[in-house]
């Protein structure tokens, strides 16, 4: 934990303003209206009260499951859709070569972003959280 206190006055849900992940999503505004319908997914579950089931089942749906089905995952996949012209017809417009490399390394982005060991750390934290 980068510059956070870990106790709040009244318990309260520290915000995300003035931090790493504040800043990001700041970065990323006004960009497409998905993304920032991501920001205001991410700023919820940043301030949401949650429980410690709650946590872990998010922990997991982020980027705690082995097999790539969760969010970083989705993540990979969308882009490896967006790279590729035969589901993204902007693409369409330029050379062979270029499309190709494009697809290449869009099919490689999902190849990282699912690699097992991205979700080791996250798969860990969650087991943390048992009682």
């Amino acid at each position: 934990m980068t510059g956070q206190h870990v106790h709040t006055e009244h318990n309260a849900i520290p915000n995300v303003d003035d931090t790493d992940l504040g800043n990001t999503l700041a970065d990323l505004a006004d960009i497409h209206a998905g993304i920032d319908l991501n920001r205001d997914g991410i700023r919820l579950l940043a301030h949401d009260r949650l429980d410690l089931n709650t946590t872990q089942v998010l922990l997991v749906a982020l980027a705690g499951r082995p097999d790539g089905t969760d969010v970083l995952g989705a993540i990979g996949q969308l882009v490896e859709r967006l790279t590729n012209p035969d589901t993204n017809p902007a693409l369409r417009a330029l050379s062979l070569d270029q499309q190709k490399t494009a697809a290449r390394q869009g099919w490689l982005t999902r190849l990282a972003l699912n690699d097992p060991a991205l979700r080791e750390t996250a798969a860990r934290a969650c087991a943390a959280l048992d009682r």
